[in-house]
């Protein structure tokens, strides 16, 4: 391994002392600090700034590479980036990470403590922005060349605290110390006009480094500002508040990740961020064709720009409207650029989260776009007509345009009409956007639907977030499966292999001592690691059926309180809900009641323990996955569209009990049917009951357990004696029932006896711990990046060569 880094790094890149030597000139140069006076937030500056250093060597080869060979690019256009902590990140891809941990002892100071200071980027929320930082790694990793685009958001979507009357959300100040790892770009800046009012947008760069090469590619963010920071003639006049009131209402598109889009300023501000990220990042474009005596009509042969998810959708119209109002080309041509330029993944199968856009809204905000919007579908619905005479059902679902007393923009119809591939990201994802969601569409272009299922990076959650395990696939099976995943199957050999098992056993049982640890020290709460670590953390939703487990947790405690003989478990909840969202967060609050009950009752003592883990982030998932035994996969059938914490809980050793939804399919086929514990409805039952007409009551009536378990919660036992509170929860889930809870409970609770039962084997459950993780080499972002390279973007690799610059 050593080897294969000494030819990826820099001539600076030597010793620990001269890591350590960058990082004093640094607290002298960068922070004007002395040893004596300098905070570990200082020290952790020093040395990521003394990292960064290192980065900007291949970070300038790689631009000069990419400039002189003219080279097609990728262009990732995505509203979010949830990149996690750069630092540690970062000296693993370099392979500098020993190299650092000295430096530091020689300064008298701990990397861990160091690495623990970095505030996280709160630049995303959910699997939607963690997937778009994986595919940036892998791009690099690859060797392809590729920017990402987004907006620069000065404060993350909210910081969680979790009390007992749930989840509180305060400002998540990221930014608050400053980033070390970007560089400011005011040179590149653009404007964008959002109704009467014009925004630049400033360029923000952070360094993607990719693992044991020297391609850096860029993370480009825009953040927001007036063209005139103050207004002298009302200065001068004395009106103080209207000389700065532009500039304030500009810097507000990248103030904050995804506002609350419920009142009618939310959505003024959303469509606005949308508009101006995707107009920057097109308008950066045109100046890299433009510097590379390239003509506007080849847009296409340079770029390949793919939009995740419908945020940056409006890139269908703004790239038409670029190509017509400002480098004057004909439609057709315009149009035939656009389409041979963009490609869409779509992330979702609930028609709720398909973006509209109101007229009269995006009349005020971008009436340019929307004529434009109106020609391509008028032209579209021109020759879908010829293909479907006489269905004007079909046309008006095909539409653009959704027509009705409150008219609105289709973003996802958009998308799918100016992109040559649309994608879902699992296998079941992908089919039912065929069958259901974009039916019409898939019948009109079979050829430009595909799947690209989704992966995660190995490097960031294995060999950083799990750096034993790590270190034990390199002793058993050799280093290579850190750029080539499928080399885990070589665990295989190893699998009746004692010795091995009870190393595989040791890392796992250390990776829960670190999290009880944590959870101790933050929480003050004392977990068994022994027990079964059952864990559920992700976005919460109604359809991820957090409310399931919850449930199912109620019903243990009364098992156990009724004298039944059961395994001792930790259920771990963890994730944030939209702050618009009341279901979600009375979810929380339910979890919360039920801790509370739960691990206050002596009896459940060694027996049962429930924690809500506040504010998950990337760093809280490098703790937690590795710690997971049991992966709580349970969706409803047919609302997941892939999901990413599923392959990360995998990877690491965790077994599954999920319904067969998103990648569940595709992780069960891989670690194999007996190492999954599978419940639930199918997708295509869960549509029948829709069709037929679905209530609960006859799968409630016919469950005692579940029947005593609801009664328990509306009894106020979980809410200091409120029958009010819990009562929309439970009427919706009595009268209603929409993720048909209610249908599977029964199915899962004959799932998590198996789970107690493979669990009292610890061979048995070591085994099927070891074929999650060799099962899982499928499940890489690096694999499905070189899918979308060779099969959507038609993008190459550029090997970056060394110069020899010195420091």
């Amino acid at each position: 391994m050593a080897e294969s880094f000494r030819s990826s790094t820099s001539p600076c890149q030597t010793s620990s002392r001269a890591l350590a030597e960058a990082m004093q000139r640094h607290l002298f140069f960068s922070q004007a600090k002395s040893p004596s006076l300098a905070t570990r937030h200082d020290h952790y500056r020093c040395l990521a700034l003394a990292v960064r250093d290192r980065l900007l060597h291949n970070w300038v080869d790689t631009a000069e590479t990419y400039t002189q060979a003219q080279v097609r690019t990728a262009v990732y256009l995505s509203a979010e980036y949830l990149l996690g902590p750069h630092l540690d990140n970062n000296l693993v891809n370099l392979g500098l990470r020993q190299e650092a941990e000295q430096a530091c002892h020689e300064l008298g100071l701990d990397l861990e403590e160091l690495i623990r200071e970095e505030p996280e980027p709160g630049l995303g929320n959910g699997g939607l922005g963690r997937l778009a930082a994986c595919f940036q790694e892998s791009m690099a990793t690859l060797e392809l060349p590729a920017i990402g685009y987004g907006i620069r958001y000065e404060f993350g979507i909210f910081r969680q605290q979790i009390t007992t009357q749930g989840q509180q959300e305060s400002t998540d100040s990221w930014l608050a110390q400053g980033n070390p790892w970007e560089v400011i770009r005011p040179e590149w800046s653009y404007p964008v006009t959002i109704g009467n009012h014009t925004v630049i947008g400033v360029a923000y760069d952070t360094p993607i480094l990719g693992y044991g090469v020297r391609t850096t590619n860029t993370l480009r963010l825009w953040a927001a500002s007036a063209p005139e920071a103050l207004d002298f003639a009302s200065f001068n006049a004395g009106d103080y508040t209207k000389a700065v009131l532009h500039k304030m209402q500009s810097e507000t598109l990248s103030k904050v990740l995804y506002p609350n889009d419920e009142p009618e300023q939310g959505k003024r501000l959303r469509l606005s961020q949308q508009i101006f990220f995707v107009s920057c990042s097109l308008q950066d474009m045109f100046r890299i064709l433009r510097g590379q005596g390239l003509p506007a009509r080849e847009f296409h042969r340079k770029f390949a720009v793919q939009l995740n998810d419908t945020h940056p959708a409006i890139a269908v119209a703004e790239l038409m409207r670029l190509l017509l109002d400002e480098h004057r080309l004909d439609w057709d041509t315009a149009w035939g650029v656009t389409t041979a330029s963009l490609s869409y993944t779509n992330h979702t199968l609930l028609p709720e989260a398909l973006e509209t856009w109101g007229i009269d809204l995006f009349q005020q905000l971008l009436p340019r776009q929307l004529e434009i919007i109106y020609e391509i579908n008028a032209r579209f619905l021109r020759m879908a007509r010829i293909r479907y005479p006489g269905q004007p059902d079909k046309l008006a679902r095909l539409s653009l345009i959704e027509e009705g007393p409150h008219r609105k923009v289709r973003m996802a119809n958009l998308a799918v009409v100016g992109c040559h591939h649309t994608n879902g990201v699992a296998e079941l994802h992908s089919e039912l956007l065929r069958r259901h969601v974009l039916a019409d569409f898939a019948e009109l272009w079979p050829d430009r639907f595909t799947n690209v299922t989704n992966g995660v990076t190995p490097r960031r959650w294995m060999a950083v977030a799990n750096p034993a395990l790590a270190n034990l696939l390199d002793d058993v099976i050799g280093s290579h499966w850190r750029r080539d995943l499928t080399h885990l199957q070589a665990l295989g050999k190893h699998t009746g292999d004692d010795a091995f098992l009870q190393r595989w056993r040791g890392v796992r049982d250390a990776s829960k001592q670190r999290l009880v640890q944590h959870i101790h020290q933050t929480q003050g709460i004392l977990l068994d690691h022994s027990s079964l670590f059952d864990v559920q953390v992700k976005r919460i939703h109604e359809y991820k059926r957090q409310h399931l487990a919850a449930l199912h947790v109620v019903e243990r405690y009364l098992r156990l309180r009724n004298g039944e003989d059961l395994p001792p478990r930790t259920v771990i909840f963890g994730g944030k809900a939209a702050p618009g969202y009341a279901m979600a967060k009375l979810i929380i609050r339910l979890i919360v009641g039920i801790a509370e009950i739960v691990n206050m009752d002596p009896a459940m003592a060694g027996r049962l323990r429930v924690v809500f883990v506040p504010n998950f982030s990337v760093s809280l998932g490098q703790l937690i996955y590795p710690a997971v035994d049991l992966s709580e996969q349970i969706s409803t059938a047919g609302k997941e569209a892939s999901g990413t914490g599923n392959m990360k809980m995998a990877l690491n050793g965790a077994l599954t009990i999920g319904t067969l939804d998103g990648a569940n399919i595709e992780i069960r086929d891989q670690v194999g049917a007996d190492n999954f514990f599978l419940f639930g409805h199918t997708a295509e039952q869960i549509h029948e009951f829709d069709r037929m007409g679905y209530h609960p009551m006859p799968w409630i009536e016919k469950d005692p357990i579940v029947r005593e378990v609801i009664e328990l919660i509306g009894s106020g036992h979980f809410s200091e004696g409120d029958r009010d509170l819990f009562h929309p929860l439970l009427a919706n889930l009595t009268s209603h029932d929409p993720f048909k809870v209610m249908a599977d409970i029964g199915d899962y609770r004959q799932a998590q006896n198996h789970v107690d039962a493979c669990w009292q084997d610890p061979s048995r459950w070591a085994r099927m711990s070891v074929a999650n993780t060799m099962g899982c080499g499928f499940f890489s972002s690096d694999r499905s990046i070189q899918e979308y390279a060779e099969r959507i973007w038609k993008v190459a690799p550029v090997p970056v060569e060394a110069t020899t610059r010195s420091l």
